[in-house]
């Protein structure tokens, strides 16, 4: 079997052992990344596609030879499900293997935020600390995050790992019914109990039809005013243009954001905005320590191998 690797440098930087994977098939052709132009050239005479990001729609799945796509991520928004089930093609996903990195990420955020620990930083460098009248800097408050109320928004493996973390913190934990649900189960809340009374809101759901834009206007302005929003999900959970908003006006006390809607961003992004106060940008890299991303390389071997077996793992369907 032949094999492409759309864009391999999304999940691996020559830091990983790619030997298993390279194992896999009798060819691999390698590429850092790909623009859309370029896809059909590069995955024309191949079995299998490997692809973090790059879409694969319709025209990309023409090709009589493909047989197995391996998206190199959870996510399955970049594969025509559809399509690929009408043509008898197989779609597998890589699941649970970045929930350490992730959940230690969300936290990084959230300890940013309660801490101001970028502001208190730039003060040092600033020279502020050496020209206290006092032993200390108090210039920004500092927030415990123990007994706080910490609400979660999508609870599989990942959300559960996050609310083990905040217990241990010493915060309640609030989970949400699956949005776009009309019963809300046992142990669970409605997104509206959730946001009223949660201080940090953590986003783990999927992007789907309906939990885009879940986060806008309407439910920032049910947040408490000092509420922190964490979004490591998907990028279009939450309107960007009404998060900037909110933030200007201290509608909600903060964000950490590790995903947008468009990815890398434009220049003008409206959360790129220097102006945003009480927000943290990071690049879509809270999955991407050195042990997640191995665990990805070791379980896209795994899926093929399992596939050649007769006994394909996590099919991924059209809903």
């Amino acid at each position: 079997m032949r094999g492409v690797i759309l864009d391999s440098d999304s999940f691996d930087r020559g830091d990983l052992d790619t030997a298993t994977l390279e194992a896999c098939l009798d060819k691999w052709v390698r590429y850092p990344s790909t623009q859309p132009e370029q896809t059909l050239q590069r995955i024309k005479g191949s079995e299998v596609i490997v692809s973090n990001k790059v879409l694969i729609d319709a025209p990309a799945m023409a090709s009589p030879e493909l047989e197995l796509i391996v998206i190199a991520a959870t996510g399955t928004n970049n594969v025509d499900l559809m399509q690929a089930a009408q043509r008898g093609i197989t779609v597998c996903n890589v699941r649970d293997y970045a929930s350490a990195a992730v959940s230690q990420h969300v936290f990084s955020l959230v300890l940013a935020l309660s801490t101001h620990l970028s502001d208190y930083t730039t003060a040092v460098r600033q020279g502020r600390w050496q020209k206290s009248g006092v032993f200390c800097l108090l210039d920004y408050p500092i927030r415990e995050l123990a007994g706080q109320t910490l609400g979660i928004v999508g609870f599989g493996a990942l959300g559960k790992r996050v609310a083990q973390i905040g217990t241990s913190f010493g915060m309640d934990v609030l989970v949400c019914a699956r949005p776009g649900t009309e019963s809300v189960p046992k142990g669970r809340v409605t997104l509206d109990d959730l946001l009223e009374h949660s201080d940090v809101i953590s986003l783990h759901c999927p992007l789907t039809d309906t939990t885009h834009n879940l986060i806008g206007e309407a439910q920032l302005r049910q947040m408490k005013p000092d509420a922190l929003l964490i979004n490591t999900a998907r990028g279009g959970i939450v309107n960007e243009a009404d998060l900037a908003t909110a933030l200007r006006s201290g509608e909600i006390g903060g964000a950490g954001i590790d995903v947008l809607t468009c990815e890398p961003p434009h220049d003008n992004h409206p959360l790129l905005a220097p102006d945003i106060p009480n927000l943290v940008v990071s690049p879509h890299n809270a999955w991407g320590s050195v042990e997640s991303r191995q665990r990805l390389v070791d379980e896209i071997a795994s899926l093929i191998h399992d596939y050649q077996r007769g006994q394909p793992r996590n099919r991924c369907l059209p809903v």
